[in-house]
């Protein structure tokens, strides 16, 4: 039996829908922009090393492949098909990307070695103790001083968002997405050792608000 710590549910909660999770995500979620954003809150990247955490079909990692040539990146999730597909994106670059399928609760990586590591609408697939667990890894696997960047479904700006985000919900599960709505996760960051830098951005979307978190790792 697998451990609560190692499941998660796969993009659009079923393996079978995977290969339409890109045409649903740039239709529902704003993609571009939110993403454009992220990459852009990220900047200066030249001559770094950066983690993509829960990085799915690649969409967002082949933004930042494009944005600074002289950027290392390393693709990590547990979805295997998603990866697949991920692939597919990479198949002309060069050794810059490299794709990990593995669970972000026990990453495969040595301690402090990213400069950045980033997550696009991956905790809300978390419960608690997931998100806390993966939280504590990403800030073992940071240099110290390293940066943490989240765009992750928030507390909804408006009722009308919250009735929109009920659709997520009942796809991804009420009990990984509850800490999302009461925009729990700045305070989760912290308490696996981060300092929040900034947590007020907000994208408003057919599906819900998307909520952005900057975070500096401890210094040791």
């Amino acid at each position: 039996m697998k451990s609560p710590r190692s499941t998660y549910i796969p993009a659009l909660k079923y393996h079978a829908l995977t290969r339409y999770y890109d045409w649903v995500a740039s239709l529902t979620t704003r993609e571009k922009i939110f993403k454009t954003a992220l990459v852009n809150q990220a900047a200066p990247l030249a001559g770094k090393h950066l983690l993509d955490v829960g990085c799915g079909t690649g969409t967002l990692t082949q933004m930042f492949a494009e944005r600074e040539p002289s950027l290392t990146i390393t693709g990590l999730d547990a979805d295997s098909g998603a990866l697949e597909l991920a692939k597919t994106k990479f198949a002309s670059m060069d050794q810059r990307v490299s794709l990990w399928q593995g669970f972000a609760q026990d990453m495969p990586f040595e301690t402090a070695t990213f400069d950045v590591a980033v997550s696009s609408l991956f905790f809300h697939h978390l419960t608690r103790l997931q998100k806390l667990d993966v939280l504590k890894q990403i800030h073992r696997v940071l240099k110290p001083g390293g940066s943490l960047l989240v765009a992750d479904w928030g507390k909804p700006s408006s009722s009308i968002q919250r009735m929109l985000f009920l659709l997520v919900q009942c796809l991804d599960g009420f009990e990984t997405t509850r800490d999302n709505v009461k925009g729990v996760l700045p305070f989760l960051i912290e308490e696996a050792g981060f300092v929040v830098v900034g947590s007020k951005d907000c994208v408003a979307t057919p599906l819900g608000t998307i909520q952005f978190i900057q975070a500096k790792a401890h210094l040791t």
